[in-house]
């Protein structure tokens, strides 16, 4: 059987380590990035609009100049204040989108572009938010839209180019028991947050790993263009 060659963004801790950790399993070999270089991983920091560029050339060269599966789950989650300064909050915003949104889409488009000179297909896994679809709180304006533009992404990606077998899954989860997470949290009463999950708790990482290990490896191609929520349905749609 193929082994499937994968690139897993923001795997150094969470969501994106437990799908490393997940992936690996199933006997798929993994590049996994952070964004300074550590215990294998690839460094770089998505900040820097030349650094998706060369994590993409890195995986290419680590897994013998070929991807098949890309998985963009880096994320940044920070507060950005309304009554911040207009520089700061401006900031924000732009450091935001271009971890969250405009690394992705640049590796995104890497991958397709791989894809299409091989005539190979390949699929894609985006790890989007709730909110893409319900928005956050007040001081996350900016992680909402990066989210809901990963997500318009991701469903323009799946209508363009399936019958080219290029396949794009997200998953949107709510809150997930990670580092991202934990501080936001805390700001905002912890246990009590609980009462508007349904379940009664947040997600745990490797549910979400098992999702999109699922994306990468066995969801059927007419799944293309799906988006998986998971937040213990305190958000259903």
């Amino acid at each position: 059987m193929k082994t499937l060659k994968i690139l897993v963004t923001g795997a150094s801790r969470g969501i994106g380590k437990a799908i490393l950790t997940a992936l690996e399993a199933r006997g798929a070999a993994v590049v996994g990035h952070a964004s300074t270089s550590a215990g294998g991983l690839v460094g770089a920091d998505l900040r820097d609009p030349a650094a998706p560029q060369i994590l993409w050339e890195s995986a290419l060269s680590r897994l013998g100049g070929q991807v098949d599966v890309l998985v963009n789950n880096a994320g940044l989650f920070s507060a950005s204040p309304l009554d911040s300064s207009d520089i700061e909050w401006l900031d924000a915003w732009e450091e935001t989108l271009a971890i969250n949104l405009t690394a992705a889409a640049q590796l995104s488009r890497f991958a397709v572009r791989h894809w299409q000179e091989r005539s190979s297909g390949g699929r894609i896994v985006h790890i989007a938010s709730r909110a893409a679809y319900r928005g956050d709180s007040p001081e996350h304006w900016h992680y909402a839209a990066a989210k809901g533009g990963m997500v318009a992404m991701h469903k323009t990606i799946a209508r363009q180019y399936a019958a080219q077998g290029i396949l794009s899954y997200a998953i949107c989860p709510g809150f997930t028991d990670t580092d991202m997470a934990g501080d936001y949290l805390a700001s905002r009463g912890g246990p009590g947050l609980l009462a508007d999950i349904p379940l009664g708790r947040v997600a745990a990482p490797e549910e979400i790993a098992a999702m999109a290990a699922f994306c990468a490896l066995d969801a059927p191609p007419s799944m293309t263009g799906a988006v998986l929520d998971a937040n213990g349905a305190s958000y259903v749609r």
